[in-house]
């Protein structure tokens, strides 16, 4: 691991940039950058309908001014384990809650630059039940079977990195634990 000789602090909103003074092993000095991101990470949720069948979650995303195809996915609030949140996101986001939930991993973003963390959470045993969420409007909820996987990563609006890596982990986990 490089050493760190130093490291500055500045805010950015929600967010806290780093600049780190490394040593390499090699005696190589550089400055890096990193983002550290305000709260306690976030959730990205596969929701089994039954054992084929995830319900994916059309909203519009800014960042690409369009309607995105994808997982539900959410902050995780103070107090919150990423259990609770999966299932709260799930009940604001798709109508439903789950009975089983197990957290499969985490994801991150950009590791070379961003310390946020995404934890991949299965939902299984889904029973309805809607709780007020934060977003503009309700959100369109599209079942897909996994077993149509490849179809689903050719089209346009399903982009996000977090979600088409995570169905992947996720069918080949079911694959080896059902």
């Amino acid at each position: 691991m490089p050493t760190i000789h130093g490291v500055t602090r500045r805010s950015e909103g929600e967010r806290v940039v780093e600049e780190l003074d490394l040593e390499f092993g090699n005696g190589e000095r550089r400055r890096y950058h990193r983002v550290h991101s305000g709260g306690h990470g976030a959730v990205a949720v596969v929701p089994m309908l039954d054992a084929d069948t995830v319900l994916l979650v059309r909203e519009y995303a800014a960042g690409v001014h369009r309607y995105e195809l994808g997982l539900v996915k959410g902050r995780i609030d103070a107090g919150e384990t990423p259990e609770q949140a999966a299932d709260r996101e799930l009940k604001e986001e798709a109508g439903y809650g789950a009975r089983r939930i197990e957290v499969l991993r985490t994801l991150s973003l950009a590791p070379t630059y961003m310390s946020h963390q995404t934890h991949l959470v299965l939902a299984r045993d889904l029973y309805p039940q809607r709780l007020p969420g934060d977003e503009p409007e309700e959100l369109e909820v599209v079942p897909w079977k996994l077993d149509r996987l490849h179809e689903l990563i050719l089209r346009e609006e399903f982009s996000e990195g977090r979600s088409i890596a995570a169905l992947f982990i996720v069918r080949e986990w079911l694959r080896n634990h059902t």
